[in-house]
């Protein structure tokens, strides 16, 4: 069973940048797909990135494409996922997902298995 726990939402101006954190623990795959998606109050939820840990490609919905990254710390089994250029329609709860064992990435959408708490993302003036 995979556990994720994501830190480092908050607040953030338009234009502005935030970076969340994800650790992940309970795997015994090192063949894994992991990423994040978000949801808003009212809306539906939206992939946004999936990770392949068994070549680092990686998948990005086109909503930001450009603007956010997502990395890994192996030694920290940690999941990082840097937003530049916020703009308000980016506020939602974020959570970090993960699908195991032998998962390879397809799209930035995949069904995910497991996820996080969620955290909170406000991007406002």
């Amino acid at each position: 069973q995979l556990q994720l726990v994501e830190s480092g939402g908050g607040l953030a101006q338009p234009g502005g940048s935030l970076r969340l954190s994800c650790v992940v623990s309970g795997y015994t795959s090192d063949t894994y797909g992991i990423g994040w998606f978000r949801q808003a109050p009212g809306k539906e939820r939206e992939g946004i990135v999936c990770l392949s840990s068994a070549d680092e490609s990686t998948y990005y919905a086109d909503i930001v494409k450009g603007r956010f990254t997502i990395s890994r710390d192996k030694a920290k089994n940690t999941v990082y996922l840097q937003m530049n250029q916020l703009k308000p329609e980016d506020t939602a709860t974020y959570y970090c997902a993960a699908e195991a064992p032998h998962y390879y990435c397809s799209g930035p959408s995949p069904n995910w298995g497991s996820r996080g708490q969620g955290i909170q993302v406000s991007v406002s003036s």
